[in-house]
């Protein structure tokens, strides 16, 4: 039996997770719009959210958990179970297919460090480029990328996220000058 790591109150976690046996979770634009929505509802009121990528099989998010959970009957985990689930059971009933959609259990990775979060920022939004749909991180339209290059309305932590680069400039010549295979060997990212 393997060990799941918990989601602790006050904690940071990289989440990742994909489709069961390499299936992809979107297969149109409405799909991508469809998750976020449903991690709206189910899992933003009980996180700070710092960065998300959406691909074709996959997932990336950045996330810190609520300190003040008491205010909920069940663990933040659950939260992501009900994501998963009713993404699923909308998804099989479009696309008529049956079955489990995601890997259980879904990854965690938690993050001790500025330097992790920084990195992991980085590392989710550069995701598109490593898997070549991509060739420029602000060219993929799922992430959360573009929402920091702008001054667009967020629900995102955008403000606690661009204090880790001190600034948008920062954070933006970060993104121009970090090279995505140091921060997957710094991060020791073997999911793909």
């Amino acid at each position: 039996m393997s060990y799941t790591i918990p989601l602790v109150a006050g904690g940071y976690y990289h989440i990742f997770n994909r489709g069961n046996n390499g299936e992809n979770l979107f297969v149109e634009e409405a799909n991508y719009h469809y998750f976020l929505d449903q991690y709206t509802k189910h899992v933003a009121p009980r996180v700070n959210t710092y960065a998300y990528c959406l691909l074709r099989n996959h997932f990336h998010l950045l996330i810190q958990i609520h300190e003040n959970q008491e205010d909920f009957k069940n663990p933040v985990s659950k939260s992501f179970s009900n994501l998963f689930n009713a993404y699923a059971r909308a998804f099989n009933q479009r696309y008529a297919r049956h079955g489990s959609l995601f890997e259980k259990p879904f990854h965690r990775k938690p993050i001790k460090t500025q330097n992790q979060l920084i990195q992991t920022v980085y590392y989710i939004h550069a995701n598109p480029v490593k898997h070549e749909f991509v060739d420029d991180i602000e060219d993929w339209p799922y992430s959360s990328y573009s929402i920091y290059s702008s001054d667009k309305k967020t629900k995102l932590s955008r403000k606690e996220c661009m204090s880790w680069f001190d600034t948008r400039d920062g954070f933006m010549e970060y993104h121009r000058t970090m090279r995505l295979n140091q921060v997957d060997q710094a991060l020791e990212l073997d999911f793909e």
